[in-house]
């Protein structure tokens, strides 16, 4: 196709577009006209903008809190505690600790059992000093309404830290 004949066929495109188009404008005003009667919608006003409160920061003479201070102790020991990797885990540290129920005691001379029982039902005699729970939990006290208990947990900063717990008898 040359280009005469090309600008030919884009002449007669757009003759024939430009045709579609007619100077009838009624049904347009028209419509402009009905808009224009109808009520105007209330517009709600503008959330009122709350004016920004700057901040100074006056502390640049003080210890930045994202560094541990020299008077923290170091990362994981703290206190002097923390639980004993050459101690032999016992039995009932495989267990989490609200998993275990105590169901009774037993006292034999001077020396007072608890009675705990496991998810699978047996049933194991513990004294204080044992450990039980998943925390290196070391038994402090036995009464005939529970056991007590500390757990040595992580701090979240690298160290160690004491927690008191307890199992209620169950019934």
């Amino acid at each position: 196709m040359n280009a005469a004949a090309r600008n030919a066929s884009l002449a007669l495109v757009a003759v024939a577009l430009l045709g579609g188009c007619s100077r009838d404008m009624h049904d347009l005003e028209q419509w402009i006209e009905e808009q224009k009667r109808r009520p105007a919608a209330r517009i709600e006003p503008l959330p009122q903008i709350q004016p920004y409160e700057t901040f100074i920061y006056e502390a640049h003479d003080q210890r930045t809190p994202f560094r541990p201070s020299a008077t923290q102790p170091q990362a994981g020991v703290v206190d002097g505690i923390s639980p004993d990797p050459t101690r032999t885990r016992e039995y009932l540290e495989e267990f989490p600790l609200d998993t275990l129920r105590m169901v009774g005691t037993v006292t034999m001379g001077a020396d007072t059992y608890a009675l705990v029982r496991t998810r699978d039902g047996a049933v194991h005699r513990v004294r204080v000093g044992d450990y039980l729970g998943q925390n290196h939990g070391r038994i402090t006290a036995i009464s005939e309404i529970g056991i007590d208990l500390i757990e040595i947990i992580p701090d979240g900063m690298g160290g160690w830290a004491e927690r008191r717990a307890a199992i209620a008898l169950s019934e």
